[in-house]
């Protein structure tokens, strides 16, 4: 029985990684539509979140037989909630990749970036990309070192989400209300993209080392007994 207990976490451990591929690859077309005006890029990314809400709702289905069947208890039990967690966090994920293609489709033929603001989009655009492909990784690997890199950059977005802010409430701003709008909501569904990988990083990191905070840079603040999130992985 723990043999198929074991071989239901890695086909779930390679599931979430199958959707994080997928996510990553729709936060870095859907910032290159944002940044281009490539209508036909967002229209790619608006139709290919059906497959990740897909792909999350098997996993969830397999969590939910697994725990049926399985009944784990403690840290077995851990690992099937924070996979469904995970899951969740990951769907989101995609669902935020597809608003930004869909405010890039919305202004097409125009662009929507407001003018001034394109270099800030840009930097906020690679870092989910960066953040998205890290969390690959982070799921295939359980190294915590990818953690630690998550939540960096997650500061980093952080900071530019602020600016956005700051630069559109200023009198020295000429772009229309619509422009703010769409500067408002691009800059919070990049900021959201950001935390929700944090969200993972951090449940990662717990499994591994008990250890809520999140925190994964040098040596641990508890003793890690076991690194590996996904047992028989």
């Amino acid at each position: 029985m723990r043999e198929v207990f074991h071989q239901a976490l890695e086909d779930i451990q390679n599931r979430l990684v199958e959707i994080a591929e997928l996510v990553t690859v729709a936060i870095d077309k859907a910032t290159t539509a944002f940044e281009s005006g490539d209508v036909s890029l967002a229209e790619e990314v608006i139709a290919d979140d059906a497959r990740i809400d897909e792909l999350a709702l098997s996993v969830d289905e397999l969590a939910i037989d697994t725990l049926a069947m399985q009944q784990p208890v403690a840290r077995d039990l851990r690992i099937i909630v924070s996979a469904l967690r995970t899951s969740a966090s990951l769907e989101r994920m995609g669902d935020l990749a597809e608003h930004i293609a869909q405010l890039a489709r919305s202004r097409f033929p125009e662009r929507a970036i407001p003018k001034g603001l394109k270099g800030t989009f840009v930097k906020m655009g690679k870092l989910d990309v960066e953040v998205a492909r890290t969390l690959v990784e982070l799921l295939r690997t359980q190294d915590l070192a990818y953690a630690a890199s998550i939540r960096d950059s997650d500061d980093e977005i952080d900071e530019l989400h602020a600016s956005v802010y700051e630069k559109v409430l200023s009198e020295a701003f000429s772009g229309d209300v619509g422009h703010v709008i769409d500067a408002a909501l691009a800059s919070r569904y990049h900021e959201r993209f950001g935390d929700h990988a944090v969200s993972i990083a951090k449940k990662i990191v717990y499994l591994a080392t008990g250890d809520w905070t999140g925190r994964a840079d040098g040596e641990p603040e508890v003793e890690v007994v076991d690194r590996t999130v996904i047992p028989g992985v």
